[in-house]
């Protein structure tokens, strides 16, 4: 029995489901079954129901998850013990960004730290805001970059980057290109091209039509503020964005203000359960995100 198949273990109880768990634990799916199926035998026992769609924990696996999380538990904070005691910072930090979003400040942070503690091993990952919130919670990420509506996420540590309110990013040929400002109800008569879910643009757009009523045609979604510029500028909608994102296509799209108080929220979020590493690293992306700041804002909010 290895600790890694505990850790794969537990990945795949809490996921439901072997392509998610890979991806949290950044290998491949197949990795993921290998060892799961040697602790199965190493075990004598079957942990994980694979009949139905989602994976499940048998009664052997309920059982086995409890002390597994246990043991894993453990294991980090003997480690952290020691390195507290012997001074060193090393291991590995997992550390997650919002799809699509350049930030160049959180590069200089990592670089800054990986410079300074080369023997901690760092993966970094994209993915949507809200599943990199479920990842902080989960511990299986330390520290990541979200974007959210309003406020940071509740019950983690949060370090807030950047507020922007939502515009509608129209072509020059377009009914609304004569104004200024538009509220959800005038756009709502157009096809609307926005970013995906689980972003803190869309989950923003996504609330408001909701609590006045109002039901957007969604013609098309992307990752990348500059596919959903680009989309507009050919025609296929108005285009949901902060306020950052439209700053790059000045004389392609113009930009309405929009009926929307709540802004979309930038930051970065981990659990108040800090290993040294992660205490250094915060310590490194304070400082970037200051200096980042001092010179012009971040290019967007996702």
């Amino acid at each position: 029995m290895e600790l890694r198949q505990l850790e794969y273990f537990i990945a795949v109880a809490e996921e439901a489901n072997f392509t998610r768990a890979a991806e949290r634990v950044h290998i491949s799916q197949s990795g993921v079954s290998a060892q799961i199926r040697q602790l199965e035998h190493d075990l004598g026992a079957t942990l994980i129901d694979r009949s139905g769609r989602t994976a499940t924990l048998t009664a052997a696996g309920a059982a086995a998850a409890e002390h597994a999380r246990a043991v894993l538990a453990s294991v980090k904070a003997l480690r952290q013990a020691v390195d507290d005691v012997t001074g060193l910072i090393r291991g590995r930090l997992v550390v997650g960004m919002v799809t699509a979003c350049t930030i160049t400040a959180l590069f200089d942070a990592l670089a800054a730290f990986h410079l300074a503690h080369p023997n901690v091993e760092i993966t970094l990952f994209e993915d949507s805001s809200d599943r990199l919130v479920e990842g902080v919670r989960t511990g299986a990420t330390d520290l990541a970059l979200v974007g959210t509506a309003g406020a940071p996420p509740q019950g983690l540590d949060t370090l807030p980057i950047v507020s922007e309110r939502l515009v509608a990013a129209v072509p020059f040929g377009h009914p609304l290109a004569g104004r200024d400002r538009a509220t959800l109800a005038e756009i709502s008569a157009y096809p609307v091209v926005c970013p995906s879910e689980g972003t803190g643009i869309r989950t923003v757009f996504d609330q408001a039509c909701a609590a006045r009523g109002i039901r957007p045609e969604i013609a098309l979604q992307a990752s990348a503020p500059g596919a959903v510029a680009d989309l507009a500028v050919r025609g296929f909608g108005i285009a949901i964005l902060s306020e950052s994102m439209t700053a790059n296509h000045v004389g392609r799209l113009k930009a309405l203000a929009l009926d929307i108080e709540t802004p979309g929220v930038l930051a970065l979020v981990w659990t108040a359960t800090q290993s040294p590493a992660l205490r250094q690293l915060l310590v490194h992306s304070r400082q970037a995100f200051t200096n980042a700041q001092s010179m012009a804002a971040p290019e967007a909010v996702r």
